[in-house]
């Protein structure tokens, strides 16, 4: 089955970390580029970061930068959120897309989402 699976979303409270991982199965990562989404209750989704399949080349929105960093790890068919310093503003569910054009869609690959919840 080709899939996305994201994990790593919990509760946290403001000032915390978590780290978020998008694991593919079924085929491989490393020949896409992977960009992460999220989308709080009321809103739109936003796009947050994206990175080349070579993971040379990252981006971030404004409202996440210097406290998120994305990575991957190709040999484990996984991409990484690293996600600090959390705000209740990060309250949303993250998802994962692959694609074939960097930082744009369109997706030939979405995760079902993982919720992340900031607050005390």
């Amino acid at each position: 089955q080709l899939q996305l699976v994201e994990s790593g979303g919990g509760l946290v409270q403001p000032g915390g970390s978590l780290r978020l991982s998008c694991a593919a199965s079924g085929f491989t990562l490393g020949y896409y580029h992977i960009r992460w989404f999220r989308q709080a209750p009321g809103k739109e989704r936003e796009g947050v970061s994206c990175i080349s399949s070579n993971g040379i080349s990252t981006r971030y929105v404004d409202s996440v930068k210097g406290r998120f960093t994305i990575s991957r790890d190709n040999a484990k068919n996984t991409v990484y959120l690293q996600m600090n310093s959390l705000k209740p503003e990060d309250t949303a569910v993250y998802y994962c897309a692959a694609g074939k054009y960097y930082c744009l869609g369109p997706y030939d690959y979405w995760g079902q989402g993982t919720q992340v919840t900031v607050s005390s």
